[in-house]
Formats: C-alpha cells, sequence, structure tokens
C-alpha cells in the first residue's frame, strides 16, 4: 500500500501569551483602563462587572466572556456590590477568524470553563510570579521545576478554546446551556457528582458531615471518597472546606461583612477556627488577605500605552 501523509491546516493559531491572570477584586475596584497591540479575553468567573470597551458599555455576569481587539480602548468596573473573580488573557493571533470575535459578548459552557482552568493550572506550573496581579507585564519562565510541555499545551488549550467559542457562535451555533452553579459540573454520565456539588453549594452555611452528603445524596462512602480522588486529588470535606473558604473571600471582596459574621454565615464555630482554616487553605489570615486585595485596587500604575482622556 502506498501511504501518503496529510498536512494539517492551521486556521486559528496562537503566536504568543502576554499575559496570564486569574485574581480577585474588591467590589469597589476601578481599573484606569489600557490599549495596546494585541488581543485581551476576559471571563467572569464569579460576579459582576462593567466592561468598557471601545465607545460602548457591557454588563458581564458569569460566564461571560468579552474579547478586546488590538488598539482599542478597554476597562473594568466593578459595582460596588458584587466581588468578582476574573480570567483574563492577553495574546497575539493574527488569524482573520479573530474578526468575528470584535464587539461580542459571549457565554462560556463547560467545555471552555475547563480549557480556561487548564491554562490557569498550566500558567501555574510554566511561570512564576504570582497571576493575581492585574499589573503585571511579563510572564517569568519557571527555569527550576517547569511542568513539562507546560507552555505548549497553554497554546493548545488557548485555539481549542478558540475554535469552541468560533463553532458555536459563528460556525454552527447550538443553544446555550445556563450556568449557575459557582462549582464546575461533569457531564450527564456524572450526574451523582452533580447533585453531590449542588448539595453542598445548598448547605455552604452547615457543618457537614461525611454521613450528611452520603445520606442526602445517596452514595456510599467509598464511591465518594473515590469520585472526589479521582476529580480534585482530595476528599469530599478537605473540597467542601475549599468552597467554603472561596465563599468567604468573596464576603471579604464584597466589604459588607466583617470577619466574625463571615464567620458565622459560615457555620464557624468560632472566629478562631475559621481563621485557622483560612490561613491553611489560603496561607494568609483573613486580615491579610483582604489587606492583600485591598493593595492591588489602590495600586493603580500608569501604563505607557494608556491614552491621555481629560
Amino acid at each position: 500500500m502506498a501511504y501518503k501523509s496529510t498536512c494539517l491546516q492551521t486556521i486559528l493559531s496562537v503566536g504568543s501569551i502576554i499575559s496570564i491572570h486569574y485574581f480577585d477584586y474588591m467590589s469597589d475596584f476601578s481599573f484606569p483602563g489600557e490599549s495596546h497591540d494585541f488581543w485581551e479575553l476576559l471571563c467572569v468567573d464569579k460576579g459582576e462587572i462593567d466592561a468598557l470597551a471601545g465607545d460602548e458599555r457591557y454588563t458581564l455576569k458569569r460566564g461571560s466572556i468579552i474579547f478586546h481587539q488590538p488598539n482599542e480602548f478597554h476597562n473594568v468596573i466593578t459595582n460596588g456590590h458584587s466581588a468578582p473573580s476574573l480570567v483574563v488573557i492577553a495574546f497575539e493571533c493574527h488569524s482573520p477568524y479573530m474578526n468575528a470575535f470584535r464587539g461580542k459578548v459571549l457565554t462560556v459552557q463547560e467545555t471552555e470553563s475547563a480549557l480556561l482552568a487548564q491554562i490557569i493550572i498550566e500558567a501555574r506550573q510554566a511561570f512564576v510570579g504570582r497571576l493575581d496581579n492585574p499589573y503585571q507585564e511579563e510572564l517569568i519562565r519557571n527555569t527550576e521545576a517547569p511542568g513539562f510541555g507546560a507552555e505548549q499545551l497553554i497554546r493548545n488549550y488557548l485555539e481549542e478554546l478558540l475554535i469552541h467559542l468560533y463553532r458555536r457562535n459563528f460556525a454552527n451555533p447550538l443553544p446555550v446551556l445556563a450556568q449557575n452553579a459557582k462549582y464546575p459540573r461533569l457531564g450527564r454520565p456524572n450526574e451523582t457528582y452533580n447533585r453531590i456539588i449542588r448539595y453542598m453549594e445548598e448547605h455552604i452555611n452547615e457543618q457537614l458531615t461525611i454521613k450528611n452528603i452520603c445520606k442526602n445524596t445517596l452514595i456510599s462512602r467509598s464511591r465518594l471518597q473515590k469520585l472526589f480522588q479521582e476529580q480534585h486529588g482530595c476528599g469530599v470535606m478537605e473540597f467542601f472546606i475549599r468552597m467554603k473558604i472561596d465563599t468567604a473571600k468573596e464576603l471579604i471582596r464584597s466589604n459588607q461583612l466583617n470577619f466574625t459574621q463571615i464567620s458565622d454565615r459560615l457555620g464557624y464555630t468560632s472566629i478562631h477556627y475559621f481563621s485557622r482554616q483560612f490561613k491553611k487553605i489560603t496561607y494568609m489570615t483573613p486580615s491579610e488577605y483582604a489587606s492583600s486585595i485591598r493593595l492591588l485596587s489602590e495600586n493603580h500604575p500608569v501604563r505607557q500605552d494608556e491614552p491621555h482622556r481629560e
């Protein structure tokens, strides 16, 4: 047999990455705005923001994604009530298919959310420094212990994300599914997992036990532990604690409750136990976390490429 090779076509190619960020904002954060000669995507993981793109202003909620085209002045404004978490990725891509994303606000589905999560995971292996500093202007390679192939996977995941979004919204539109959950859902074969996540979300202010979860979600203890080890590499109670701390961080950023009130709302028996658990997960006390977020919010360096506005 005479075999012939087929050269695979590339229609959306990411040339380089400028920045990758995942950060939590205070509810009163305001970014001074900027413009630059590369693409930037912004996806709201939690909360709600207003995004300025040129002369247009858009309200973005959880699951919304917007693309800022090269040389477009853009800005982020919080609403004073919601403490948002955002994924922001700046990149170079010269494909003409990128024109479809101009001036569009889209919604990410589970596959696309998972791709964004993978980009963040690989970025933490590929680069040193914090990904939660919105003013970081250069990615520094991790030369000591980089994840094997991490940079290549970042490019692959980003290109796959762009293709998924293009196919669904411009080439072969499909119905957009609502996304209300704060934590990722798996597909239909994992409805048990989804049911457990919903149960924990609905009882985030309680002191759940494995026995509670098993009884109310109709799953055996061994299967429950195996499921979360496979999906998250930890036990179900450790995952539930992390859910509580994520909620606590969001409440801190909303700036509506003090630490004692947050502790009470999440079902902790004392502020001291809450603080110890918070520090165990985040390596910061609640007050240190609040100070670090506030410091980022108040740090507005002058950008060389920021246009002068009266």
